[in-house]
């Protein structure tokens, strides 16, 4: 009897651990995602499945991996990719974000009037089920900062959701294109608009604000995704209450840990209502801590002397409770950021080994030109590696978590402070990099762009642009302007790279099982590498610049496919557009000295395109 019941007991465990596993197996499959990654390096461990089929959210997967372990398209076939259908959407700016797919349906959000094209991949030439059209106020085209883009939405509880530029978010019903609810999370009268892609995590929808050159305080809004009811809301300036700062909040450095109420004192009096820190990029969420990651816009206005302090919690990671809201930990990459160092980019989770030890990881590369590695659980700094030519920064105290600033590089009213770099672009923007667990690499979409910089005085009146500095940018050392980077993670180092001569690289970059990297140009390259090699393997030359990101899926008839947007615009995409002259380099807040060439190389754009062998 002794001897049976832990016999007994160990098969009743197994069949538990059977059951959950098939219960798993089962859930992931119907949400064409998976945990099983072929070929994965040891010890290398997701913290969410990715996608394997459909595409339901802005990334794939919660981890922000962009990664997909689909394999039908590799590297020895890749030469007989060709055009398997491209749609246009009749609206020619920016096209930020990817499309989605879910079950035998692709949906195509659009740059503002913010349309949602469904589309039936079960028929011939993927023709259009329906068009859903919000019409959202036409003021916002003026009031939004770097042209009218969207930059994604995802798909939950039967309903495409997704924001509108007039700082609404909508949720729309995925078979009949009937709106279920509509929010208002914003005011454009206070220059607030929306381009993000919100996320959803179990019952609630996460959305931020854009518009941090124009005197907005960011915000992030938790919907609930039946209703659209806002649950919360996550300032990233004023007092402890309004940031969902409470008794749990532990960040790791002692700059961050000054006290109460640190998003006031931090500031003069007043300008943390008008002080900037937007939420505009990527959100990522880990299952097993329930914690969501973010980062925070830079700081208002731009002329530094007019906001002395540090300016919390701009610039900053946060790590916050899924549910409620609250912050668990935040480090501020920049206290008293001088240079429009945003740092609103991707934050990619993983597990895998570090300095001999297993670590719950954050990888951020950063729009400062560094590549932040994190303990996403307490919010260390374990370390920060420049991938493109930065200079106001020598590097990182990780016992501080502090930068080590270049004095000459400051930026103040009145002076003019030259060479510095990366620009206010950043060495990347928030256009999202990619891991792959088969080779241990993230994909850089980088650029090299420097700037001059001068403080100015700005008054604040509500709804138009609160700037305070003139920039003028311009190429960057090296006689290249655009680069696609693999960095080796656990090295700290590049291992290989794509050059591009006149142009950043503005494009999402995706990796999938086949060892391939796809990835756009902004004179419309769309292009598929070797993962291991950065060898071109593949590319086709599409009519205007590509600025959006690209997904893959697998079609009703079981056959691979790439999707990618063909559409240029954004802020340094957008002195490609008619309306944009480039007599003035210091025009769309200082990028036009640096995109001269875009006028000749790339046209505006509005399709869609989907690729298979």
């Amino acid at each position: 009897m002794d001897r049976l019941i832990p016999i007994l007991g160990r098969a009743a465990i197994a069949g538990l651990i059977i059951a959950a596993g098939t219960g798993l197996a089962q859930k992931e499959a119907a949400n064409g995602s998976t945990t099983n990654i072929p070929g994965a390096l040891p010890n290398v461990h997701l913290v969410a499945p990715v996608a394997n089929g459909q595409w339901i959210m802005p990334a794939g997967d919660f981890g922000n991996l962009r990664y997909s372990p689909l394999g039908q398209i590799n590297t020895s076939n890749v030469h007989n990719l060709h055009v398997v259908a491209n749609m246009a959407d009749g609206i020619p700016h920016g096209h930020e974000g990817g499309p989605l797919v879910v079950g035998n349906m692709l949906y195509m959000v659009t740059p503002f009037p913010n349309n949602l094209i469904a589309y039936d991949l079960s028929q011939p030439n993927f023709p259009l089920k329906w068009k859903y059209e919000p019409h959202p106020d036409v003021a916002s085209q003026g009031i939004a900062c770097c042209d009218v883009v969207n930059r994604g939405a995802s798909y939950a509880d039967g309903k495409i959701i997704y924001a509108l530029l007039d700082a609404h978010v909508v949720a729309v019903d995925a078979q009949t294109g009937h709106e279920v609810w509509r929010t208002q999370v914003g005011d454009i009268h206070y220059g607030e608009t929306t381009t993000m892609a919100p996320i959803v995590v179990k019952d609630k929808v996460y959305v931020g604000n854009s518009g941090g050159e124009l005197g907005v305080r960011g915000k992030l809004t938790a919907l609930d995704v039946k209703t659209g009811k806002i649950d919360w809301t996550a300032w990233s300036t004023g007092p402890d209450e309004d940031v969902r700062i409470g008794p749990d909040f532990k960040p790791f450095y002692a700059h961050d840990q000054q006290g109460k109420d640190q998003g006031i004192k931090s500031w003069t009096p007043g300008q943390w209502k008008i002080g900037g820190g937007t939420i505009w990029g990527w959100v990522s969420y880990d299952p097993e801590l329930n914690l969501i990651y973010y980062g925070t816009g830079n700081p208002g206005p731009w002329n530094p002397d007019m906001r002395p302090g540090d300016n919390k919690w701009t610039v900053t990671i946060f790590a916050r409770d899924a549910d409620t809201g609250m912050a668990k930990w935040a480090w501020q990459l920049g206290p008293h950021d001088e240079w429009d160092y945003d740092e609103i980019m991707e934050n990619i989770l993983v597990d895998m080994p570090w300095k001999g030890q297993m670590r719950k990881l954050l990888i951020h590369p950063g729009r400062s030109g560094f590549v932040f590695v994190m303990d996403r659980t307490t919010g260390e700094l374990l370390s920060a590696s420049q991938y493109e030519p930065t200079n106001w920064a020598t590097g990182y105290d990780l016992k501080t978590g502090q930068p080590i600033e270049v004095k000459a590089k400051e930026t103040h009213f009145g002076k003019y402070s030259t060479d510095i770099c990366p620009s206010s672009t950043g060495a990347k923007d928030f256009i999202p990099s990619s891991f792959s667990p088969r080779t241990g690499l993230v994909y850089i979409p980088a650029h090299n762009t420097c700037m001059d910089y001068m403080g100015t005085a700005v008054n604040y009146i509500a709804g138009t642009p609160y700037l305070g500095a003139s920039v003028r940018m311009y190429p960057g050392p090296g006689g290249y302007q655009g680069e696609l980077v693999a960095w080796d993670v656990a090295q700290g180092k590049k291992v290989w790279s794509v050059k591009e001569p006149d142009l950043p690289v503005y494009s999402g970059v995706l990796s999938t099982g086949g060892d391939l990297v796809f990835y756009g140009t902004m004179d419309g390259w769309f292009r598929a590498l070797d993962a291991h090699s950065g060898k071109v393997l593949w590319q086709f030359k599409t009519p205007s610049g590509i600025v959006g990101n690209p997904m893959t899926f697998t079609g009703p008839d079981g056959k691979q496919y790439v999707a990618i947007y063909s559409g240029v615009g954004g802020w340094m995409g957008a002195t490609a557009l008619p309306e944009v002259s480039t007599d003035d380099p210091y025009a769309a807040l200082g990028v036009v000295g640096a995109m001269k060439k875009i006028k000749t190389l790339s046209p505006p754009g509005d399709l869609l395109y989907v690729f298979g062998l």
